[in-house]
């Protein structure tokens, strides 16, 4: 199937397609348990996407998360994060009652060092139930699972098992011949722990299952649904451990080689990120099996993919470990074409939406253009005063999706407060307008994005309810903190939703995100199915 075919409204996107979506990690959400999930909330969300006239709903990765409780950090390409498992459909389901899950949690922010023994000890129950034959007919269910899902999960499920067996230390940190994957050991290691791997199993059962539901859900409110696919992989992951070939690692199995970006104007000494680097050599021996895999399994619970730092696979900035700044790194050659013709072949089509920001270059570029595969514009970027900033509205191309802000970015009620008065002034100049106070800036940046030619326009949720500081989601290079905050209920929220809908009216970005899209993406779905 040819990704010029009568797929308008999936990317690239065709020149009358106009709809916009909203950004909102499900760990946002509403719950009573702690942290958002894919229980009846995440259903309401979807009613509300629909009855404003959004056909996206975008999220973070959706992983499961190790360090920092980044969602870019996950502990596996192809598992999902086992917090995100709804407790009250559990109870709906027989696997827990109602005083297990009883347990209060603050509203307005995630506190993981709650939620996670929390939910680990509610999963540990279902777990007995399910074992104790509360819900036999499932049993048929879960072996069809395992069964299809085997390539990964039983990497994962023993990582997990041993993980929690070392304490939660780094896999390096292991006894030797786990971490050389000694076929004595794993063995001895899979009937020690039979059990742990069993219940981890269970719990990627159980999140897979909802999050078939909510994806069935989705498209009959006729609402897509946005993935995030981070380039790199965690160095404390499954993915690194169980394919060790995959990477550029030492005799001992330690990256020879990490991520980062070079020098620039925000960094003196560039930023060290720690990631190990691919063998792309190995990979393309393969017929990059292993990362069309990875696409594939994220496209199994949403309709489009975002591909976190794009200009890795035209060239990553290679840093020797153990240096101490990013200073010595240097660009390595990425797949490229090579890549993308490969995944086109598999697939049948490229769902990508690219993130190209930051300092981009002609091959970067090149690569997206060659395969129409829409970038990423942000306005909060635009405001310098140069007119040709690719982040003004009216440079911005149609085969694109424009953002006020994103997860990284300061809320845009935050972001105006700190703009320097000459941005100010030019945001304001750009919109004809007079001056106006912090409390104005999101809607008007709001405005101007859905107002673009950008195809897609899409905002976080805190430029929607036009909040500011305490409602950033992350602040890059910070250790700790991000990644925790929460919409609550008692927000003013349908207000706020009854002017997105009339918002997206006037700037026409509501007549053609009808059942075609719905029709499209089941058409996609089967594809990348096969």
């Amino acid at each position: 199937m040819s990704t010029n075919s009568s797929l308008a409204n999936v990317p690239p996107f065709s020149p009358e397609y106009r709809a916009s979506g909203v950004l909102l990690h499900v760990t946002s959400l509403p719950s009573p348990y702690g942290i958002g999930d894919l229980g009846s909330s995440a259903f309401s969300w979807i009613d509300h996407l629909h009855d404003a006239g959004q056909r996206w709903w975008q999220s973070l990765p959706l992983g499961p998360t190790g360090y920092g409780n980044s969602p870019y950090q996950s502990m596996s390409s192809f598992a999902g994060n086992a917090m995100l498992i709804s407790p009250g459909s559990l109870i709906l389901d027989g696997l827990l009652t109602t005083k297990d899950c009883d347990f209060h949690f603050p509203s307005d922010v995630v506190d993981y060092d709650a939620v996670i023994p929390f939910k680990n000890r509610l999963l540990e129950t279902a777990w007995t139930n399910f074992k104790a034959a509360e819900r036999k007919d499932l049993q048929p269910a879960f072996d069809e699972f395992c069964a299809r899902q085997e390539h990964w999960l039983e990497d994962y499920a023993l990582f997990r098992a041993l993980k929690a067996k070392y304490h939660g230390a780094y896999y390096l940190d292991w006894p030797e011949e786990l971490v050389q994957r000694r076929p004595e050991a794993l063995a001895s290691a899979r009937r020690e722990l039979a059990n742990d791997i069993d219940q981890v199993r269970f719990a990627q059962f159980l999140l897979f299952r909802q999050g078939d539901e909510i994806k069935k859900h989705a498209h009959s409110k006729d609402v897509g649904l946005i993935g995030d696919l981070p380039f790199f992989v965690s160095p404390d992951s499954s993915d690194v451990w169980a394919n060790p070939e995959l990477f550029v690692l030492d005799e001992n199995r330690r990256p020879r080689f990490v991520a980062g970006v070079p020098p620039d104007y925000f960094s003196a000494q560039g930023q060290l990120w720690g990631n190990p680097v691919y063998n792309w050599d190995t990979l393309r021996a393969t017929g990059y099996r292993w990362p069309i895999d990875r696409l594939r399994a994220l496209l199994t619970h949403v309709d489009v993919i975002r591909l976190d730092h794009f200009r890795g696979f035209a060239a990553a900035w290679h840093v020797p470990a153990g240096a101490p700044t990013a200073q010595s790194g240097q660009w390595v050659q990425g797949p490229g074409a090579f890549f993308f013709e490969a995944v086109q072949k598999e697939l049948g089509c490229l769902p990508f939406i690219v993130e190209d920001l930051g300092i981009i270059t002609p091959d970067v570029q090149a690569l997206r253009d060659q395969f129409q595969m829409p970038g990423t514009k942000v306005l909060q970027f635009a405001f310098d005063g140069n007119r040709d900033n690719p982040y003004l509205p009216q440079n911005i191309p149609q085969n694109a999706v424009a953002y006020s802000g994103t997860h990284d970015n300061a809320p845009t009620r935050e972001w105006y407060e700190e703009l320097p008065d000459y941005q100010r002034q030019n945001f304001w100049n750009y919109l004809g307008r007079a001056p106006g106070g912090s409390a104005e800036a999101a809607p008007a940046l709001m405005h101007l994005t859905w107002s673009s030619p950008a195809a897609l326009a899409i905002a976080p949720l805190q430029d929607i309810l036009n909040l500011g500081a305490e409602a950033r989601m992350n602040v890059p290079g910070r250790a700790g903190g991000n990644w925790r905050w929460r919409w609550q209920e008692d927000m003013p929220f349908l207000p706020a939703f009854e002017w997105l809908k009339e918002l997206t009216e006037a700037s026409k970005r509501w007549s053609l995100a009808t059942r075609g899209q719905q029709r499209a993406l089941e058409r996609v779905g089967a594809q990348v199915g096969k």
